[in-house]
């Protein structure tokens, strides 16, 4: 049998087998890694019995394959579009191809064959059957040009991000959402102090620097970011000056949890506005980056105009922003920033892992009164302000009195989020919340 490398850059642990009749199968290489549970593998299996189709997406390395293949179900076959004969194959011919491969059928990478998911929409069209196909993206569906409406009540969607802090834990089958409502009686990882945490947020959550002890940060970003501009930003534009793209990216690590306003952006990378604008779409659109919407009401007028950004994966972050160690880090001018990009990054997990997108902005007036993250849930709004202290006092939420609300909506007390090693109390209605624990 001939074997191939399956990005072996990234993925030095996997291979594609090319057997005598030219079927292409998977294999894991025998070497001694952590096994990661996913809390994601429960929807996504919950999904394939629902749809026809179900579709992992997420930025690249976060885990999509991995996932899937761990969870293919009987007689699934696996075929991935990073492998050079695949994607010959499947884009010069999208209904033959899968005719070919047959189904159930795994396909990964497929935004590189975008016309596949139109001849899959014919296929399955034809009995409806659940089941049928399962499909990774590095690109988020919903910003696909022009694929989104082929599969459109056809196809189940999970978006996956790099390792959540319950699953660094080992706990990832039991993670459930934080519920304001009832965060108490959740269950949750356990406490740790607040140099553990700042590990956690240093390291970040992509699976290898965890699986493969060995990996050291330098050595798995700098590759990844390599690869990243090499396949991802370039098949989504052109990116001419790769020094410029650079410093554009250290550029919006250093603002994470801050409001994004392009002109600094430009300032910083020497480019213009527009291109800041194709650029920032990108990590949004690979899922490096999430813009967070600021909050407002159908009676008012929108307190803040625009988004703040938060890197997916703060040990990306922290990479670019040249921190070289947990301890930098936690003492450096980005320690709340960081902290905050963590909590982001937690709560977001805490839903979409569970196949919730929940509705999450943030409060800013004009008079500098701001709450970090409002929770819109059931008409109600559960404000949470982050703070890097673990002796929290009710003042910490003094920016809550101000948020106007819409007819109807209800304005909780507030959460305080931080660095305690326990669930406080903090008088009327009012909690201090672990970080650690979300």
């Amino acid at each position: 049998m001939q074997k191939r490398n399956y990005n072996a850059e990234l993925h030095g642990f996997d291979e594609i087998i090319l057997d005598k009749s030219g079927e292409f199968q998977h294999h894991r290489a025998e070497r001694k890694s952590m096994e990661l549970e996913r809390t994601a593998a429960a929807k996504i299996m919950e999904l394939h019995r629902v749809f026809p189709c179900v579709m992992v997406t997420g930025a690249r390395q976060v885990g999509k394959s991995t996932l899937l293949r761990s969870i293919l179900p009987e007689g699934m076959r696996y075929v991935s579009l990073d492998h050079e004969l695949m994607l010959m194959r499947a884009q010069e011919d999208p209904i033959g191809f899968l005719e070919e491969m047959g189904s159930p059928l795994c396909i990964d990478e497929v935004q590189y064959e975008p016309r596949l998911l139109r001849a899959i929409k014919l296929k399955v069209d034809i009995t409806g059957a659940p089941g049928q196909y399962w499909l990774t993206g590095s690109q988020r569906f919903h910003l696909m040009q022009g694929v989104a409406e082929s599969l459109a009540g056809r196809i189940g969607l999970v978006e996956l991000y790099s390792l959540s802090q319950s699953e660094i834990v080992g706990k990832g089958k039991s993670a459930e959402p934080f519920d304001p409502e009832d965060f108490q009686n959740r269950l949750t990882p356990p406490a740790c102090d607040i140099n553990t945490l700042y590990e956690r947020i240093w390291k970040g959550g992509y699976p290898r620097m965890y699986k493969y002890e060995d990996t050291t940060a330098e050595d798995f970003f700098s590759a990844y970011l390599n690869t990243y501009i090499a396949r991802d930003v370039r098949a989504l534009t052109q990116v001419g000056d790769t020094s410029a793209f650079m410093r554009f990216m250290q550029s919006i690590a250093s603002r994470t949890g801050q409001q994004l306003i392009y002109a600094d952006v430009a300032k910083d990378a020497d480019v213009s506005p527009n291109t800041i604008k194709k650029w920032i779409s990108v990590l949004e659109t690979s899922g490096v980056i999430d813009l967070l919407q600021p909050y407002y009401t159908n009676t008012s007028k929108r307190l803040a105009k625009s988004p703040k950004i938060y890197f997916n994966d703060t040990g990306f972050c922290a990479w670019l922003g040249g921190w070289h160690n947990a301890r930098v880090l936690q003492r450096g001018a980005m320690a709340g920033a960081m902290l905050e990009t963590w909590v982001y990054g937690q709560l977001r997990r805490s839903y979409t892992n569970r196949g919730i997108r929940a509705k999450l902005s943030y409060y800013r007036n004009s008079n500098g009164a701001e709450v970090d993250f409002l929770l819109e849930k059931n008409g109600e709004i559960y404000p949470m302000e982050v703070k890097r202290s673990s002796s929290p006092k009710p003042g910490d939420l003094s920016g809550v009195a101000t948020i106007p609300t819409a007819p109807g909506v209800q304005i909780q007390p507030g959460i305080v989020l931080c660095t305690a090693m326990e669930v406080l109390p903090l008088g009327k209605g009012r909690y201090a919340y672990p970080i650690s624990m979300i």
